[in-house]
């Protein structure tokens, strides 16, 4: 991102255990509805893989409010998206508007003190960083932000859509539990992921993260937690410093922190060849019942803030694996926006995810590489790998 960002050094985690496997388990139903008439509903839709609701966009005016002045994470991004969408009679996507987070989601993983920070900061105008500033219309924004990401997991989870893409804005998967930075002010991702372990009754969660920098926060977030799989793709070394392929979580959570590094100058073969030959592997034996995508969209080759060369076509591509990976096995996937700052870029790697994800498709293979088989090393500390 931004060239303010200063790194942080990783600290070295403890020896790996031995490799583990995941047994699927039955999916429970959402907390307060009976468990006969949830099943029978996944029932006559024929599971998550055969619903033919609409898939769903969730946005907020708020995410306009945010004013982040001459900055890259700036209004225009939503605008630009929206703008294109229209266009194309929003890719027959059912839009909708995104709730405010409630105080019970957003203490699930953040601190109280670090929600007082946020509201007086944005109360005030004051920055956090030169990389995060706020205003007067932020708070709103970020509370809408986590709101919609919680609310596309109850869309999700109540059986409404088999898919679905939040729009807003600020990101999140920089914001740690107790500190804002990196643009994000709320960890979107980690907040919906939290609620849907507690408030829908389901046992597990992945969450790939895709874009550009390593999402420290979601990291943080799950750090030493056995229920959440966080696989992040990113540009290494580069801000904000950390996801070294070493760091694998901590405690219960060791394992279930999957970073994946790669070059700068990476292209589609490498990014391809890390989701198909190794996250969606782990993720098979790991079974979640709901896919989280942390959907950034710098790595584009047109991206004025980092080196890596996707293009649209590559993230439709990624998004044909997930889409394929949640029909296998049943479950429900989501993304939510988080980086990408050329707005042409982001508008058409955007639109090329939210097709995908919707109706699916033949995603590219690729021959795994150097770079995949030593991250498959890597990641095979804990995990068994099938062809």
């Amino acid at each position: 991102m931004a060239s303010a960002r200063s790194a942080r050094r990783v600290r070295p985690r403890a020896p790996p255990r031995a490799r583990r496997t995941v047994r699927p388990r039955r999916l429970r139903p959402p907390r307060g509805r009976p468990a006969a008439g949830w099943r029978r509903r996944r029932a006559r839709d024929g599971g998550y893989g055969n619903a033919i609701a609409a898939p769903l966009y969730f946005r907020h005016s708020a995410s306009l409010g945010h004013d982040t002045g001459a900055h890259p994470e700036r209004p225009e991004r939503i605008l630009a998206l929206e703008a294109a969408l229209t266009e194309r009679d929003w890719l027959g996507y059912e839009v909708r508007e995104a709730p405010a987070a409630t105080d019970e989601a957003l203490l699930a993983v953040h601190t109280q003190s670090h929600l007082d920070a946020v509201r007086e900061h944005c109360e005030a105008g004051v920055a956090f960083d030169a990389d995060t500033p706020v205003g007067a219309g932020s708070l709103e924004a970020a509370l809408h932000a986590a709101g919609g990401a919680c609310a596309l997991v109850d869309a999700l989870l109540g059986g409404e859509a088999a898919t679905g893409f939040c729009a807003t804005r600020p990101p999140g998967h920089h914001a740690e539990p107790g500190r804002a930075m990196g643009f994000c002010l709320l960890s979107n991702v980690a907040v919906a992921a939290r609620h849907a372990l507690a408030a829908h009754g389901v046992e597990r969660v992945l969450i790939l993260d895709w874009d550009v920098h390593h999402g420290n926060g979601t990291a943080a977030a799950f750090q030493a937690v056995a229920e959440v799989l966080y696989a992040s793709i990113h540009q290494w070394p580069f801000y904000p410093g950390t996801g070294a392929a070493a760091d694998a979580g901590a405690g219960p959570g060791e394992g279930y922190t999957l970073n994946l590094p790669v070059p700068a100058g990476a292209g589609e073969d490498e990014w391809l060849g890390v989701v198909e030959h190794v996250v969606v592997p782990v993720a098979r034996s790991f079974a979640p019942d709901l896919v989280l995508v942390s959907a950034g969209f710098d790595a584009h080759r047109e991206d004025p803030l980092a080196d890596c060369r996707l293009e649209a076509v590559s993230f439709a591509h990624m998004a044909r694996h997930v889409h394929a990976l949640a029909r296998e096995l049943d479950v429900p996937a989501g993304a939510v926006l988080e980086g990408g700052y050329d707005t042409g870029a982001l508008a058409a790697s955007a639109m090329a995810t939210m097709e995908a994800l919707a109706e699916g498709g033949q995603p590219r293979s690729v021959e795994p590489g150097a770079l995949v088989a030593a991250l498959a090393e890597s990641v095979g500390r804990h995990w068994t790998l099938g062809a």
